[in-house]
């Protein structure tokens, strides 16, 4: 095997070397190997972390076990053997170290009595939890405990509209709470320990790249499902998508290019023809942009308060694939 890249790492603890590994990628006749082998008191630990034909795949693998180690502690000798991209900015920066404090600090309590209000506004307001305020905010928010709008605002996260909207009921909730540090927040940078910081912002990456990866995995046995001219039973039996969330993934395949037809020809076999060109034709007039104004104009204007919406919807979506392949073709060929 021919290797390809090879780097080193140690882990320290009060500036002694405690551990060493090295990650190294080889290849051989077209087939990749990756893997990590770590030195400890009892010898060498080797793991394989990937064996395969997909330089891609493999990439997902390597930022996601590299960001876990790095999360543990682990240094590279030799640095350039992590790509950071564009550096934080200060404000960024300092608004993760926000983030990091408030997650190690956590204030349960105060942080369960903000989800309860979220939850019953959300409800009130006819909208998704997240819209209200994020877990982070969340978090922050009854870490740091706020005595004032502009206390508040000095959160990452809380903009004016959000102070107006939200702000009063919030602090409604933290004044009654002992603030133990007082805003300004720029002390936080001086509590928060460097090491664990720097492990916490890997420990962040690890958990974007492990969702990187399952997503490439889902698209990778997607792509394969359609090769082998499967359902979507299939499909959502194989990466364990609901039928909405395959057929979500559907439609950007084929808005890249790949050919879905087969799919779509299989799962609309039972849909009468004449059903079939009413949605075409009411996608010609209305466009394909939104789904309900076309499922009221085939089905009529009631359809959504019915039962077997979804199904109606399925459909649309899975025609909708058909049509903008056919528009796309229009396109290209003019």
């Amino acid at each position: 095997m021919r290797i390809v890249f090879l780097n080193s790492l140690e882990k320290k603890a009060d500036g002694v070397v405690k551990k060493g590994a090295q990650v190294w990628i080889g290849e051989e006749e077209g087939v990749w190997q990756m893997g990590w082998n770590e030195l400890t008191a009892d010898g060498q630990q080797e793991e394989l972390w990937y064996e395969g034909a997909s330089w891609s795949e493999m990439l997902y693998i390597y930022r996601h076990r590299l960001a876990a180690r790095m999360a543990e502690g682990f240094h590279p000798v030799v640095e350039g053997i992590w790509s950071e991209g564009q550096a934080l900015s200060r404000r960024g920066l300092a608004a993760q170290k926000l983030f990091c404090y408030s997650e190690i600090h956590e204030n349960a309590p105060v942080y369960d009595k903000l989800a309860a209000w979220r939850r019953k506004k959300a409800s009130a307001e006819h909208k998704a939890p997240y819209l209200i305020g994020s877990n982070r905010l969340l978090r922050m928010i009854s870490v740091f405990l706020p005595q004032t709008e502009e206390e508040l605002l000095q959160l990452p996260g809380v903009g004016q509209n959000k102070a107006s909207e939200y702000g009063a009921e919030v602090l409604d909730i933290t004044r009654g709470e002992p603030q133990v540090r007082a805003f300004p927040l720029d002390w936080v940078d001086a509590e928060l320990d460097a090491e664990v910081f720097r492990s916490w912002m890997y420990k962040q990456k690890e958990n974007k790249y492990r969702e990187e990866m399952e997503k490439y995995s889902v698209r990778r046995a997607v792509l394969e499902a359609l090769a082998a001219d499967l359902k979507l039973a299939d499909i959502c039996e194989r990466t364990g998508l609901e039928r909405r969330e395959a057929i979500e993934l559907l439609e950007d395949l084929g808005k890249e290019g790949y050919s879905t037809e087969q799919l779509v020809g299989l799962e609309l076999a039972e849909m009468p023809e004449e059903e079939q060109q009413a949605v075409w034709q009411a996608y010609e007039e209305l466009g394909d942009a939104l789904l309900k104004p076309v499922l009221q104009k085939v089905y009529g204007e009631h359809t959504a308060d019915g039962g077997g919406v979804d199904t109606l919807y399925e459909r649309l979506r899975l025609i909708r694939i058909r049509y903008r392949h056919h528009q796309e073709s229009i396109r290209q060929a003019g």
